[in-house]
């Protein structure tokens, strides 16, 4: 079945995570959600596995952290590309809510 044109609305009402786009048959791969990080607060080390992933900042600051030695910063304007096969983490590093869309689309 073909995925079907849409309009996502991005309500977060407070939540940390909420998902925009979860895939087949929403989409043929892309996934994707708005995130919302507390001060101080992290998502947690994962792999991309076989999945490219965007990042669109939104509001606040923070890092992203690419296995063991890589860092990029994430302020609000910023996208940020994290390649497959890539351990990463978002740290917010900032004084406020660290608002950001992550876009994951397979590529095997």
């Amino acid at each position: 079945m073909k995925p079907e044109p849409k309009v996502i609305k991005i309500d977060t009402r407070g939540q940390e995570y909420v998902r925009l786009l979860g895939g087949p048959p929403e989409s043929v791969s892309m996934r994707s959600g708005a995130v919302s990080l507390q001060p101080g607060g992290n998502v947690g080390k994962h792999n991309t596995g076989c999945n490219e992933e965007l990042l669109i900042v939104l509001a606040g600051e923070g890092s992203l952290l690419l296995g063991e030695s890589q860092q990029l910063d994430m302020v609000a304007g910023n996208v940020l590309y994290c390649p497959p096969e890539t351990e990463h983490d978002v740290m917010n590093t900032g004084a406020g809510i660290l608002q950001y869309i992550y876009v994951t689309a397979r590529t095997k």
